[in-house]
């Protein structure tokens, strides 16, 4: 006679006990996947440092009419300037169709007195002169740099000389009457 096979019926507890472990190892597996692939993650993420210098907060509440002070923003300076009336005057009674570089000084402040913008000349990017009392301020009250003669206006637009664009404006907003975020 031929071997019987076993055809008994199983009460579940084989099969349970198989999937059990096959769940399982499947958990364990996508942890340790898991584990491994963070570390390889996480180093996408941009540095503290650079973190610290995608955007910072400057006090003004000490920067008198008239007076400016330079802050270090990714690198670069930015002159914040509280300009007086004279300033804003000057800067608004310009006309624009003269300009190299047309913007209006309503396009390029926020806040009518303070004036934010990246100081690095446009043409070879040197640092113009005009942030201290004693520095010449250019043929229009601004800034002047000294390496190749370009002037600014009380506003930062290039006025005579070889840059070919106004300073530039670094995205900013004013949290509240003493303090700017620039960033």
């Amino acid at each position: 006679m031929a071997e019987a096979e076993n055809t008994a019926p199983t009460t579940g507890g084989e099969s349970s006990r198989r999937d059990f472990l096959i769940y399982g190892t499947s958990a364990l597996a996508a942890v340790g996947t898991a584990l491994a692939v963070w570390p390889f993650i996480s180093s996408m993420n941009p540095a503290a440092d650079t973190l610290a210098l995608a955007s910072t907060e400057v006090d003004i509440s000490a920067v008198e009419d008239g007076q400016a002070i330079t802050v270090v923003w990714r690198g670069k300076p930015v002159f914040i300037r509280h300009r007086t009336e004279e300033n804003i005057e000057a800067a608004r009674s310009v006309d624009v169709a003269e300009l190299r570089d047309p913007q209006t000084d309503e396009d390029r402040v926020k806040e009518a007195p303070w004036l934010i913008m990246i100081g690095v000349c446009t043409h070879l990017g040197c640092i113009p002169l005009g942030q201290k009392d004693g520095d010449p301020k250019g043929d229009f009250g601004g800034w002047f740099c000294p390496c190749h003669g370009s002037h600014y206006d009380t506003s930062g637009r290039i006025r005579k000389g070889p840059a070919p664009l106004n300073l530039p404006i670094p995205p900013y907003a004013f949290l509240d009457d003493t303090t700017v975020k620039i960033g």
